[in-house]
């Protein structure tokens, strides 16, 4: 004969045992932390597909969805910047924490993520906070929500760091929600008559030198000849 199982929750309280002693003040005390902690990373996570700026669709995306057109909209806006090209062509020399933006927009719009990760990382190293903000939406778009909350506090940091390159306008606002969870970030993405396509995007960064750094894997190099290439997709 088979067990009466629970047809109700009050029926499946009823059955449930707790053992006496095997709590403490401290187990407790975490559990709060915890749940206090997801309350406000699913209030975060609200906030963040809440009514935008007027540039959200209609309907409301997944908020990773979401991420991910920003994230793209955002490179958009960067590789169209008039200094990118002469960015990316002087990096060889330079080392410009700029120009490791503009190339790691590139890589992003070419689906290297691996690569543009590790050059975003290079360049909010060297004080960029619009590479903060492609890591906060990179890592939304992923699902990774606490290292996208790292990034949108760093956001802020960075902006007082000297010689940004700040092509996208963007800020970083309070919500409601009580701590560093509570944080928005809204793009003022300029208007592009004609996003480069890409396709031909992706053809442009295939053609450039991997290399491999130790501890990292192989790593796309940026190159004076992707700047060319880039001057000319902009400007077709």
């Amino acid at each position: 004969m088979r067990p009466h199982q629970p047809r109700t929750l009050d029926e499946s309280l009823d059955q449930a045992r707790i053992r006496e002693g095997a709590y403490t003040n401290a187990h407790l005390e975490a559990s709060r932390r915890r749940i206090t902690e997801q309350l406000h990373e699913l209030r975060w996570t609200q906030a963040m597909v809440g009514p935008g700026t007027g540039r959200r669709p209609a309907h409301r995306l997944m908020l990773h969805e979401q991420a991910g057109h920003d994230l793209r909209a955002l490179c958009q806006g960067v590789i169209h910047d008039d200094d990118a090209a002469r960015r990316i062509a002087r990096f060889d020399t330079a080392r410009d924490p700029g120009g490791a933006l503009a190339f790691a927009c590139l890589l992003l719009l070419a689906d290297y993520e691996e690569g543009a990760q590790f050059w975003l990382e290079y360049a909010a190293g060297g004080g960029q906070a619009t590479s903060a903000v492609c890591l906060h939406l990179l890592h939304l778009h992923r699902g990774d929500m606490r290292d996208a909350r790292y990034w949108a506090e760093q956001i802020t940091a960075l902006e007082s760091e000297p010689w940004q390159y700040a092509p996208v306008a963007h800020q970083v606002v309070d919500t409601t929600v009580p701590g560093p969870a509570g944080m928005a970030v809204y793009l003022d993405l300029p208007d592009i008559a004609a996003a480069v396509p890409e396709e031909a995007v992706k053809d442009a960064v295939d053609d450039l030198t991997v290399a491999t750094l130790d501890g990292f894997g192989a790593i796309p190099q940026p190159s004076p000849d992707l700047a060319h290439q880039l001057q000319d997709l902009v400007a077709h």
